[in-house]
C-alpha cells in the first residue's frame, strides 16, 4: 500500500493502524507524536487503508469540504501543506477551531460548501479537493468547487447515498451522482467503502 509522506503504519494500543504525527483531536490512541487514524470515523482514512489510488503524496495544498469537528481534516493537515477546512455548522466548527490551534497550516472557514463564492477570496488554487458533505446534491457541490482545483488536481469525494435519497437504492444513487460529476470531471475510480462505511462510494476524479 502506497501512503502519503507523513502517514505511517504504527502499532498503537496493541494494533497496527494508520497514523499521522500531530496533536490528538478526538481521543484517538497515540504512540509518542503519532496519533491513530480511526478509519471508521474517516472516509479518507478508509480510502487509504483500502489502497485507493488517491494520488496523495504529502505536502499538497488541500481544500476540505465538510470538515465537521476536524476528525479527518486534522489528519490531512498533519501531512499536507496549506489546508482550507470548510464547515457550515457552528457547533462542530468550534471543535474545528480547537483542532486548528496547534496546526499553523489548517485554516477553518465557517462557510457553506454549496456557496464557494463566499470563500473564493480566501482559498488559493489547490492540488486536492476532499469532499465529505452529507447533503443532497453532492455532485453539484463538487462541480461548484471545481474552480479551485489546478488542472492536474484531484477530487477525492465520499458520496453518502442516504444523504442524496434516504429511500433510494444506493447503487442507483451512486450512478446518478457519477453521471452528474461527468459535467466537469473525469472519474478515475469509484468503489464502495465497506466494511468501514456502509452505503458510501469513494470517488477519485480529475477536472476536465
Amino acid at each position: 500500500m502506497s501512503l502519503p509522506d507523513g502517514v505511517q503504519r504504527r502499532a498503537i494500543d496493541g494494533e497496527e493502524a494508520l497514523a499521522t504525527r500531530g496533536e490528538p483531536v478526538y481521543g484517538e490512541g497515540t504512540d509518542g507524536e503519532w496519533r491513530r487514524w480511526d478509519l471508521r470515523r474517516s472516509k479518507l482514512g478508509a480510502m487509504l487503508e483500502m489502497d485507493v489510488d488517491t494520488g496523495l503524496a504529502g505536502g499538497e495544498t488541500v481544500l476540505y469540504l465538510g470538515a465537521a469537528a476536524g476528525t479527518t481534516v486534522s489528519h490531512v493537515a498533519d501531512f499536507a501543506g496549506p489546508t482550507y477546512a470548510v464547515e457550515f455548522a457552528a457547533r462542530p466548527a468550534r471543535d474545528l477551531l480547537d483542532a486548528a490551534e496547534p496546526r499553523g497550516n489548517l485554516f477553518p472557514l465557517l462557510k457553506d460548501a454549496r456557496k464557494p463564492e463566499t470563500y473564493a477570496h480566501v482559498v488559493e488554487p489547490v492540488d486536492v479537493v476532499v469532499q465529505d458533505v452529507a447533503t443532497r446534491g453532492q455532485a453539484r457541490v463538487a462541480l461548484a468547487n471545481r474552480r479551485f482545483l489546478r488542472d492536474d488536481g484531484r477530487l477525492l469525494l465520499s458520496v453518502k447515498a442516504r444523504s442524496e435519497d434516504v429511500t433510494g437504492d444506493p447503487d442507483a444513487v451512486f450512478d446518478e451522482v457519477l453521471d452528474s460529476l461527468a459535467e466537469g470531471y473525469e472519474v478515475l475510480s469509484a468503489r464502495g467503502l465497506e466494511p468501514f462505511h456502509d452505503d458510501h462510494l469513494a470517488v477519485v476524479a480529475r477536472p476536465k
